[in-house]
């Protein structure tokens, strides 16, 4: 068994410097209380509702500063996170994106790759390379951001790659219930996988998060989940084993399934074809 944490937390826009000390501070209290990694929520560091030019002010390369800031505190601390920011390249575009850092440095980057008509997701570039499966001392661990849970098929990717567990920074606005209620809880159960997701609290901009941040284990049972306005650390025992077997019997020999085995990819080709 594995402790994780998952921080929901209140951001302050435009304010990067105040979030990175807020979020070291609150990994920090994650470790104390015996976890092994932390999930944040997307773009902790920065801000979600933000216009163009606001993005580009406050990105920052990855690695860069705040990496290395976040890397010496895992180090410290002998923990994990995954936290969300906005990232600048050098040609001068914007991501969303989550970084992976562990005591070794960062240890992985993810650019999310479906963007929608909310926040500052209108202006950023989106990601163009498949969630990758990062190999960590706590197990096999993937990646994705809010939106991307939407669609079935990254999720899939991560199982498909080996994922024990997808960890999901998100900025899910109050009217998001269908992530808490159904998505997470579907993501987790049809590929075998714990899903942690991370969410903001309280308001940014005006505009009010829904808070809800929870764990949910490989048969899409709730593990632990947040309310919607307070800040918090939740913790939660994984046992990231059990996303390694797919088989599930019911009632041996009458009712047994195989959430991989049972599949038949080859009558899948039309779910890559682009509409026309």
């Amino acid at each position: 068994m594995t402790q994780f944490a998952i921080v929901q937390m209140h951001t302050r826009p435009l304010n990067p410097d105040a979030n990175l000390q807020k979020v070291v501070a609150r990994l920090e209290q994650a470790a104390a209380q015996g976890a092994k990694l932390a999930v944040f929520p997307e773009c902790a560091l920065t801000g979600y509702f933000l216009s163009a030019e606001e993005a580009a002010s406050v990105g920052e390369t990855v690695p860069g500063p705040r990496t290395e800031r976040l890397a010496e505190a895992c180090r410290l601390h002998n923990v994990h996170a995954v936290v969300g920011t906005i990232e600048n390249d050098a040609a001068g575009r914007c991501f969303n994106t989550a970084i992976l850092v562990g005591p070794d440095g960062l240890l992985g980057r993810y650019r999310k790759t479906h963007l929608l008509c909310l926040g500052v997701d209108r202006f950023l570039t989106p990601g163009d390379s498949p969630p990758a499966v990062y190999e960590t001392p706590l197990g096999r661990l993937g990646v994705l951001i809010c939106y991307d849970l939407r669609f079935p098929e990254p999720a899939r990717v991560l199982a498909l790659s080996g994922a024990q567990a997808i960890l999901l920074p998100t900025a899910w606005p109050a009217a998001a219930t269908l992530y808490p209620d159904f998505i997470a809880r579907t993501r987790a159960a049809e590929n075998g996988v714990t899903i942690l997701a991370a969410d903001h609290v309280g308001e940014e901009q005006g505009r009010r998060y829904l808070g809800r941040s929870l764990a949910v284990g490989p048969d899409g049972e709730v593990l632990a989940e947040a309310g919607r306005e307070e800040e918090t650390i939740l913790t939660v025992e994984v046992d990231l084993a059990r996303s390694l077997h797919k088989h599930r019997i019911f009632i041996p020999g009458e009712y047994e399934i195989d959430l991989f085995d049972d599949r038949r990819p080859e009558l899948y080709s039309p779910i890559t074809t682009l509409r026309e």
